[in-house]
């Protein structure tokens, strides 16, 4: 502007801000004087609450009766009882020149919920379950999958198929999971999320007198049952799984086909490309000693194909975790 200025004397305003791009508008707007600063008050009006009637309101609101209901409650309760002081948006006003615009109500306030943390360093210590739903064949009907993965190895320990989701259900298949893989008390911690048959008292019962440990997710937070999740998205993104299934058995049968791939056939990238079985049942270190076996013999036959170092196969992970604690926590942690 200042450029305009110096020009607009010489050449006129129309034609320096030509020149320089600025709009006629924006100059003459900068050179004209600030209009002066009304310093007086904006006048009261006539319907405005005086001081009495406010203080009035906020002691109302402050009775016992009142002090943790709504504004719109306080006022609906009031007329009923012959009274009328404002509307609930003016006891709002009232509430927010006093700074005291909150939660009123009385209810319950949820309890901030741990963050589980899980750590597993062999097979059958940490074993996580979940229940998902498989589309019949009409419109609203479904088979209810119940999966337990033992996290470590990600064997699939046991399943079954239901036409319900049942707490008796998931009593008799933890059971049954549990004897046939010798689980003995104090040796597993089983992890959930928060459905109904997951907190149900029979397998809560169930749980304390095999001496298992109960964990359970935070609400609405999926990411504290990644191993559950990630396991029913390989069976559903498999090629053959179907868009529904046209009866319990043709479920049943789906199910035990991919249930032996998975654990038997199945290379998983978080095991080293091991199977499940390999890891569960204590080959792995066979099968990576083996590897590392023909991985030399390409070494030695041809050095030059080799830039960096020497091959080595993929590693098995020594401790897996639900939700690992924060890089200074995890530090004085000692891994057996």
């Amino acid at each position: 502007m200042q450029a305009v200025a110096a020009n607009a004397q010489e050449i006129g305003a129309t034609t320096a801000c030509a020149a320089l791009c600025v709009p006629k508008a924006s100059y003459y707007r900068s050179i004209r004087p600030a209009p002066p600063s009304s310093s007086k008050a904006r006048p009261r009006p006539a319907r405005a609450l005086c001081d009495r009637e406010r203080q009035e309101i906020l002691a109302v609101l402050h009775r016992e009766r009142f002090v943790d209901k709504a504004p719109a409650e306080v006022a609906s309760t009031l007329v009923d009882e012959g009274v009328y002081l404002c509307s609930p948006r003016t006891m709002y006003r009232v509430l927010d020149a006093n700074k005291e615009v909150r939660e009123r109500r009385n209810q319950l306030r949820h309890p901030a919920y741990k963050k589980p943390e899980l750590l597993a360093t062999a097979p059958n210590q940490v074993w996580s379950w979940d229940i998902t739903k498989l589309l019949g064949p009409v419109k609203w009907t479904y088979y209810y999958l119940y999966v337990i993965l033992d996290i470590f190895s990600r064997y699939v320990v046991g399943w079954l198929l239901a036409e319900r989701e049942s707490a008796s259900l998931a009593k008799r298949l933890i059971s049954e999971t549990c004897e046939r893989q010798g689980i003995e008390k104090s040796q597993l911690t089983i992890h959930a999320d928060r459905g109904s048959s997951m907190k149900s008292l029979p397998v809560a019962q169930l749980l304390a007198d095999l001496g298992v440990t109960k964990s359970h997710s935070r609400p609405h937070v999926s990411d504290d049952n990644p191993f559950s999740e990630s396991q029913f998205k390989t069976m559903k993104y498999r090629p053959e799984f179907p868009d529904r299934f046209g009866s319990r058995q043709d479920a049943r049968a789906f199910c035990r086909t991919f249930f032996d791939w998975y654990n038997l056939e199945h290379r998983h990238s978080g095991i080293g490309y091991l199977t499940p079985e390999m890891v569960h049942y204590g080959h792995a270190k066979k099968v990576l000693e083996q590897r590392q076996v023909v991985l030399t013999a390409a070494f030695q036959n041809h050095p030059e194909r080799f830039v960096n170092k020497p091959p080595q196969p993929a590693t098995l992970p020594d401790a897996v975790w639900i939700n690992p604690p924060k890089k200074e926590e995890s530090d004085s942690i000692i891994i057996p």
